[in-house]
């Protein structure tokens, strides 16, 4: 049941890939160019990035289902805010609650399951809680498509009020609130620093921000550059995090019975080829192709991430496993921020003087030498080292 409940919150909190589809009806509204919206991203993703890992903190001290619970509540509160902001200045405030909201969700969801799963299951613990989040990543931009052509803009947040308040009531009458742990120790500097955590951190900051040249750049190559229509694009769009879904899934299973280390190499591996893949990609490149790509890059993503999370998760102890947990997260998030500043800078450097094709390839050149990289450390690494424990 916890791990029902840990997702739940994941999945509610991960639709937050609805709103960069209401980004033109939103600077419409407030009469704001393009660019502007930047900072509905940096208010929300800035403050879960900081928020993560003290939020995990957090539960190890006074319990993780009481953090939990508090993240689902103020995320229901941020939606109402920006659903019904007057101005711009509202708007990212809202976000700001948001942020925080996704921070306490995110750094408990996998301390949650992983203290409630017997060891030999924490792998696919932690791959249930992944798949929450990349099936709310498919889903979103699907159904903000839907909402703002028929509501507008202020729909994606107010559809999530609903849900968020159901994941609420539903952890408050099934997921308990946890103890403050009696052994608690701040997470040191010295651990994060032991070598395990590093190689983990590392690999996951590297995956996440070669991914982001699929988020950040597909889109206008499917629209803009083939002409495409937005469902057909769309469609094909969220090969990738249908990928990401189905490759947790299977990451945490392999984990369990195998060890994080085979895992990894192999996610990391088939990660960098789609990208490489894309890189090649032109205005002829045939759709089915094009597909596998996208596909095979989520899929690889989906395949490291849980079983590197696991090997983070295992490098602490109980009573610290919400903090393990916020470092993951954190990671990724840092991993992220980092690929929207490199790949944008790419992109925008090339396209000028080179043009479209030339500029969208050497973004995905610069993604999947990253990846390779990450995997050729992961081959390289002391065999053993990322498995978890029995």
């Amino acid at each position: 049941m916890t791990r029902w409940i840990a997702a739940a919150g994941a999945f509610v909190v991960s639709l937050d890939s609805m709103v960069n589809i209401a980004f033109p009806s939103m600077a419409a509204a407030f009469r704001l160019p393009p660019e502007a919206m930047r900072w509905v991203i940096i208010c929300y993703v800035g403050t879960y990035a900081l928020m993560s890992f003290g939020g995990g903190a957090l539960a190890d001290r006074v319990g993780h289902g009481r953090v939990f619970r508090a993240g689902l509540a103020l995320s229901a509160v941020g939606f109402v805010l920006s659903g019904t902001a007057p101005t711009f200045g509202w708007l990212l405030g809202g976000r700001v609650v948001q942020g925080v909201a996704a921070g306490l969700v995110y750094g408990t969801a996998p301390g949650l399951v992983t203290l409630a799963a017997p060891p030999e299951e924490r792998g696919r613990a932690l791959g249930f809680v992944s798949a929450g989040i990349g099936l709310a990543f498919t889903a979103g931009p699907l159904i903000a498509g839907v909402l703002v052509d028929a509501f507008g803009w202020r729909a994606v947040f107010h559809i999530r009020v609903v849900p968020a308040l159901a994941a609420l009531a539903w952890a408050l009458a099934a997921l308990s609130p946890g103890r403050a742990s009696v052994d608690h120790r701040l997470v040191s500097l010295r651990q994060i620093g032991r070598a395990p955590v590093l190689h983990a951190s590392l690999l996951s900051f590297i995956a996440n921000a070669g991914i982001f040249a699929i988020w950040l750049l597909a889109p206008f190559y499917l629209v803009e550059r083939r002409g495409l229509d937005a469902r057909v694009g769309g469609a094909l769009f969220m090969l990738t995090p249908l990928g990401w879904t189905l490759g947790a899934s299977l990451g945490g299973r392999l984990a369990d019975r195998v060890g994080a280390r085979g895992p990894v190499i192999a996610g990391l591996a088939l990660e960098a080829a789609g990208l490489g893949l894309l890189s090649r990609a032109g205005a002829a490149t045939p759709l089915p192709a094009l597909a596998v790509a996208l596909f095979g890059a989520g899929l690889g993503l989906g395949l490291f991430q849980v079983p590197n999370m696991a090997s983070v998760m295992a490098a602490f102890g109980r009573e610290q496993q919400g903090a393990a947990g916020g470092l993951a997260f954190l990671s990724r998030t840092l991993g992220v921020v980092a690929g929207v500043l490199v790949f944008a800078q790419v992109f925008a450097a090339r396209r000028g003087p080179a043009g479209f094709e030339a500029a969208f390839a050497e973004a995905f050149v610069v993604a999947a030498a990253a990846v390779a990289v990450a995997a050729l450390l992961a081959l390289a690494a002391r065999r053993g080292a990322t498995r978890p424990p029995p």
